[in-house]
């Protein structure tokens, strides 16, 4: 049995694994391994000294309804030697259009905790709020929660989702999605 807790904002951006900075990026559309333990760490500040490893959040959904693409501007860290400013660049981003995070535990008292408290995917802008309404599922009920998840581990349908950034050793993991993510 799971205690699901639903979280809810206006815009989320999951920055992609790789650390390359193109021009036009787009939100990962399922959170990494490393990204989830970070939300289980602001949840749960208990846990903060437990380095790679998941505890409390059993797994999640993320939906949302649509991407939509926006700029930001950005400077780069060093000065311009002859003009003494610094130079400057416009990134675009396809950020989550009212995504929608289910956060599912097998404690009733960490659901209870989780709810009060808001997340952010990646950026401390894109906040999502809870629902202080907590849900009890059976996993069949869960599964049928519309929108992705990444499974974590190896499997035949594994690929690789990033680096541990404590050992740098590859994690992998496999989607699981319903066929209709988007709201």
């Amino acid at each position: 049995m799971y205690y699901v807790v639903k979280y809810s904002g206006k815009f989320g951006f999951i920055k992609p694994w790789t650390a390359v900075r193109d021009g036009l990026t787009y939100s990962q559309q399922f959170l990494s391994p490393s990204t989830l333990e970070g939300i289980e760490k602001r949840l749960f500040p208990e846990t903060l000294s437990q380095n790679g490893m998941i505890s409390k959040i059993e797994r999640y959904r993320l939906s949302y309804s649509s991407i939509d693409v926006q700029q930001e501007q950005t400077q780069t860290r060093g000065f311009n030697g002859k003009k003494k400013i610094r130079d400057k660049s416009v990134l675009k981003r396809g950020v989550m259009v009212d995504p929608v995070l289910y956060l599912a535990f097998k404690n009733y008292t960490d659901a209870l905790q989780a709810s009060k408290l808001h997340i952010c995917l990646c950026r401390n802008e894109d906040i999502l709020l809870p629902d202080s309404l907590i849900k009890e599922m059976d996993e069949g009920s869960f599964n049928s929660i519309k929108g992705f998840e990444l499974r974590f581990g190896k499997s035949d349908q594994s690929f690789m989702v990033g680096y541990n950034r404590f050992d740098n050793s590859p994690m992998y993991g496999w989607l699981e999605i319903d066929g209709q993510s988007i709201l």
